[in-house]
């Protein structure tokens, strides 16, 4: 990814909702659209100068000038260009945020989790709009950061980029995730797991929270501790040692 962002979280926000609202249109492609339009980066102010004829123009392409019939009605362009402006934005359905300072979770790990709705697991990893970002130990998880992957998406690699933008995490949860995409996370230091049927994202850490008292040795590793099955005995040698 570049060093500039290609838009600011509050600008890459809307225009997911946007792309949305249009009938499911590539949030790369509006992004991409709106970067030859407004250059980089976009802005919130850059946002809040597009018209409903903008976005006409952007979703009719190259056949723009000969006034071709664009396949979205017209309610949802004008919805469209409220989210692009803001308006409605925060009522959206970005969870909210926790407060969380490094150390606030004594031995805990940090778990990304794909998502598209809500905080919700329900995305594919080359696929959702937004990473959630949690904090997780045996007896609490807070949900620190979201992610939104407009920007990774610009980017020529983009499942490089998504592995990026997750690098900080031991673990991403995702519905789906193809051969070469996972090879990119595990290289990013992450460990993918496939979570096919999904469900509200704080079940599916409330599952994992339960492992991290005796964790299998997979888990254990990239927590840094003995697996479950060692622990008992390390406990055991080093009562005897004490004695």
């Amino acid at each position: 990814m570049s060093a500039t962002p290609i838009a600011s979280r509050e600008a890459a926000l809307r225009i997911a909702l946007a792309a949305r609202a249009l009938n499911g249109l590539d949030t790369r492609a509006l992004v991409g659209a709106l970067v030859e339009k407004l250059d980089s980066p976009l802005t919130e102010s850059k946002l809040g100068t597009l018209t409903v004829e903008d976005i006409r123009v952007i979703i009719a392409g190259d056949f723009a000038d000969q006034g071709c019939h664009v396949g979205v009605e017209d309610a949802a362009l004008k919805d469209a260009v409220r989210l692009l402006w803001g308006q409605g934005v925060e009522n959206s359905d970005f969870p909210q945020v926790e407060s969380y300072s490094e150390g606030d979770l004594p031995v805990s790990i940090r778990v990304a989790i794909a998502a598209n709705r809500g905080e919700n697991l329900d995305g594919h990893f080359g696929s959702c709009e937004r990473f959630l970002i949690y904090q997780v130990s045996q007896s609490a998880l807070r949900l620190i950061r979201v992610r939104s992957t407009v920007e990774a998406d610009g980017a020529e690699d983009k499942n490089a980029a998504r592995s990026l933008l997750i690098n900080d995490c031991q673990i991403v949860y995702v519905q789906s995730i193809g051969g070469p995409a996972a090879a990119k996370v595990v290289r990013a230091g992450v460990h993918p797991i496939k979570y096919a049927r999904g469900g509200p994202a704080r079940e599916v850490l409330i599952e994992l929270q339960e492992r991290l008292a005796s964790p299998p040795p997979w888990l254990a590793q990239i927590m840094g501790v003995p697996a479950g099955s060692l622990a008992r005995f390390e406990e055991e040698l080093e009562a005897g040692e004490e004695a």
